[in-house]
C-alpha cells in the first residue's frame, strides 16, 4: 500500500476511535476503558494506543470541540449588555452541556496539561469568566466574595446531580441551578462565605481528577 494509503487508513482509524469515544464517554462517563473504546471502534487496542498514547490524550482530543464551545460561551456572556443576565446565562448553558453529555460533566472539572489546545481553551474560558464575574459584581448583582474557583465547585455539585438523577436529572438540574444562582445573588442579608480554595489548590485537584481518569479508571475490563 502506498504512503498516502497508509495515511488514509490511519486517519480513518483515528476518526473511528474518536466517534466511539464520544459515544461511550457521553453515555457512560470517562470511566470506560481503552479496551471498550477499541472494541466499539472496531480496531485493536494497540492501534488505539498508537493514535492516543494515554487516556488523557484521548479525552482531551475527544472533548476539544466542547472545550472550544465552553470558551465561546464565556466570551458571549462577556458581550451580553446585561452583566447579570450574561453571568446567569453562562452558568445555565454550561449546566446544559453537562446534562447532555455525561463525559463532559466529568472532563469539565479536569485538567489535561499535556494538551496545549485543550489548556488554551480552558485559559480562554477562565479569562473571560473572570471578566464576567467582575462586570456582574460592579453592577451590584453578584455577591462580592464570588470567585472564579466557585464555578468549579458549582459544576462539581451539578455533576453529582447529573450522575445520580437518573430519569429526573433534567428537573433536578434546573432546580439546583436556580438554587445556586439565587445563592450567589448580591443581597443586603448575605452572610460571608467560608474561604474558597486558591486557584493553585483548585488546579491541583483538577490534575488529580485527570490522573484518576487516565489511570485507575483505565484498567482492563
Amino acid at each position: 500500500m502506498s504512503e498516502s494509503g497508509l495515511r488514509a487508513d490511519a486517519e480513518r482509524n483515528r476518526q473511528l476511535i474518536l466517534a466511539a469515544a464520544r459515544e461511550l464517554f457521553a453515555s457512560e462517563g470517562v470511566g470506560v476503558s481503552m479496551r471498550q473504546i477499541a472494541l466499539r471502534a472496531g480496531v485493536g487496542e494497540p492501534t488505539l494506543r498508537r493514535r492516543f498514547a494515554s487516556k488523557g490524550a484521548l479525552l482531551a482530543e475527544t472533548f476539544q470541540d466542547r472545550a472550544t464551545a465552553y470558551a465561546d460561551l464565556a466570551e458571549q456572556a462577556l458581550d451580553d449588555p446585561d452583566p447579570w443576565h450574561g453571568f446567569v446565562t453562562f452558568v445555565e448553558q454550561v449546566a446544559g452541556m453537562q446534562l447532555a453529555d455525561r463525559g463532559f460533566t466529568e472532563v469539565l472539572t479536569m485538567s489535561f496539561p499535556e494538551s496545549i489546545r485543550f489548556a488554551k481553551e480552558r485559559r480562554r474560558a477562565y479569562t473571560a469568566f473572570q471578566q464576567v464575574i467582575a462586570r456582574a459584581q460592579e453592577a451590584g448583582r453578584l455577591r462580592e466574595d464570588f470567585v472564579p474557583e466557585d464555578l468549579i465547585m458549582l459544576l462539581l455539585a451539578h455533576a453529582g446531580v447529573v450522575a445520580g438523577g437518573g430519569g429526573q436529572a433534567g428537573r433536578f438540574s434546573a432546580r439546583l441551578i436556580a438554587y445556586l444562582v439565587h445563592a450567589v445573588k448580591a443581597t443586603a442579608e448575605a452572610e460571608p462565605l467560608p474561604p474558597a480554595p486558591s486557584a493553585a489548590e483548585t488546579y491541583g485537584e483538577l490534575r488529580r481528577l485527570s490522573r484518576s481518569a487516565g489511570s485507575a479508571k483505565d484498567r482492563p475490563s
